[in-house]
């Protein structure tokens, strides 16, 4: 079972973690969708986070990135404490959340311009990561001009050109076809361990959590959810996604996982259909 993160400093830390959203109508109760849950991530350290729906896995990435605040407890990034928007993070949403309007190039570099950088040094930036994402030529196109994993790759750029010390990551793969998801994780694994960063990777697929990650961490089913687990994943780096799920130690681990947390998703589902 689990250990509590690599040997280098923490990069995020989500201590004691409660959110309770109050209905609007104050006949209704409120909800509270985590309680007491905390999460340190190491510098450079890889960390997938998988659980049954509506565990509050997205409500803990937006903790994280500063923009929800928690009911109580407290983030902290490097050692010091967060206030506002986390700015050494960049986050990468389930759902394209690419600027119709704007070609491939000006979405990669908006965050760029927003921050004051000249666009001439903008263009070299976003031309470079494009580039680095498979997309050389594509930076005229816009977002319908693209399939969804060239979709999916403009919004990688767009996240990476900004240098965040910390990849939030919720579900991004999810939409994509099996084929275009495999070549987007390896392309993820292979941009990733050139600078290694720290990763929050939320996702629903076991399989994913533990070809990615270097640890996975199982929440409890909702409400007031919470980490009830975690595994250190042994498995060699650098790592092919397809290929390394042959091995038989991702067997060992995915069965090991998969039984800590089945009883989380049979609690998850039944609550789904109440």
């Amino acid at each position: 079972m689990a250990t509590s993160g690599s040997a280098g400093a923490v990069a995020l830390a989500l201590d004691r973690i409660t959110c309770t959203f109050k209905s609007r109508d104050r006949k209704s109760t409120s909800y509270t969708a985590t309680q007491d849950a905390s999460l340190a991530v190491a510098d450079g350290e890889f960390v997938a986070v998988v659980g049954p729906t509506g565990c509050g896995k997205s409500t803990l990435l937006n903790v994280a990135a500063g923009l929800l605040a928690p009911s109580a407890g407290s983030v902290s990034l490097f050692g010091e404490s967060l206030t506002g928007i986390n700015r050494r993070a960049g986050y990468m949403f389930q759902s394209d959340a690419l600027m119709p309007w704007k070609n491939a190039l000006d979405n990669v570099i908006a965050g760029l311009l927003f921050r004051g950088m000249e666009r001439a040094a903008a263009e070299v930036v976003g031309h470079d990561w494009l580039r680095r994402v498979g997309l050389s030529g594509f930076g005229d196109r816009y977002p319908h001009q693209l399939s969804g994993g060239m979709r999916k790759r403009v919004a990688l750029a767009q996240m990476l050109a900004l240098d965040p010390q910390i990849l939030l990551m919720d579900e991004p793969f999810s939409a994509l076809d099996v084929q275009t998801r495999v070549l987007m994780e390896n392309e993820l694994l292979e941009l990733w361990s050139a600078n290694r960063k720290s990763v929050v990777f939320v996702t629903h697929d076991l399989e994913e959590a533990i070809s990615l990650s270097d640890r996975v961490v199982i929440l409890s089913a909702g409400p007031a959810a919470r980490p009830i687990g975690e595994y250190a994943i042994d498995l060699p780096r650098p790592r092919d996604v397809a290929e390394i799920r042959l091995e038989p130690r991702f067997i060992e681990l995915h069965t090991l996982i998969w039984h800590a947390m089945k009883e989380e998703v049979l609690k998850g589902y039944a609550q789904q259909n109440r």
